[in-house]
């Protein structure tokens, strides 16, 4: 049986299955990256919720895992050279994992750096930009009386819906008929913009018709379906 016990985060996460990965995250855009890629791929993993109404992530246990304080996070007890491997940033875990089982990132060299390209796109551009207008349209900066960082949020949205739209035409997936890590990268940050954060209207969504024809195709799928609820919420 594998052992743990040398990472702190195990002190407030007991791992029933510690032969397994363990995930600790939230469902959120950016922890149902790895809960989609982990139910996509097939690999057997235990999850942990990282609850913020507690302010989990803030704990010196979670901490020792990711010192960002930021969800997801896990734990590979069967990492490289067979050591575990502890590893925090949706992005590194998604290539990760995609390196590790063989699937969903191309073999071919340029088409690989071309997936892990559109990944990178979605957390430098997708993530923080559409994480703002939530903030700013949802959240407790609605309120604020200066509505510029709304817009400025909102404009630069629509600038990236309309780079994903122009580059979605007349494709399946992000790598046109291959099915990857940058598609699970961006399937739950555009899920959420029009849905929970309410704002398809503010970015005008309806005008990106492959944008949403490509949600559509993703939601539809049933690990994402299965993804998108884990962990179940407190």
């Amino acid at each position: 049986m594998s052992d743990l016990s040398a990472f702190p985060i195990t002190k407030r996460w007991p791992a029933k299955h510690p032969e397994l990965l363990q995930l600790y995250s939230l469902p959120t855009p950016n922890g149902v990256k790895v809960s989609i890629m982990l139910e996509e791929v097939g690999l057997p993993y235990e999850v942990h919720l990282v609850d913020f109404g507690k302010d989990d992530q803030k704990t010196p246990e979670f901490l020792s895992l990711n010192p960002n304080g930021k969800i997801p996070a896990i734990l590979d007890p069967n990492g490289p050279g067979g050591k575990p491997l502890p590893l925090f940033e949706s992005g590194a875990i998604l290539q990760y994992l995609a390196e590790k089982t063989g699937k969903l990132l191309p073999q071919d060299a340029a088409r690989r750096y071309q997936t892990i390209q559109w990944v990178h796109f979605q957390m430098g551009g997708v993530g923080p930009m559409f994480g703002q207008v939530g903030f700013f349209h949802k959240f407790a900066g609605k309120d604020f009386e200066d509505k510029r960082p709304l817009e400025r949020y909102v404009g630069e949205s629509k600038r990236l819906l309309g780079v994903m739209e122009a580059h979605l035409s007349g494709r399946q997936w992000f790598m046109d008929d291959d099915y990857t890590i940058a598609d699970i990268s961006m399937l739950g940050w555009v899920r959420n913009l029009i849905g929970f954060y309410g704002a398809g209207d503010l970015v005008a969504f309806s005008q990106f018709k492959s944008v949403a024809a490509w949600l559509e195709l993703g939601l539809a799928r049933p690990a994402v379906e299965r993804g998108l609820n884990i962990p179940k919420r407190p």
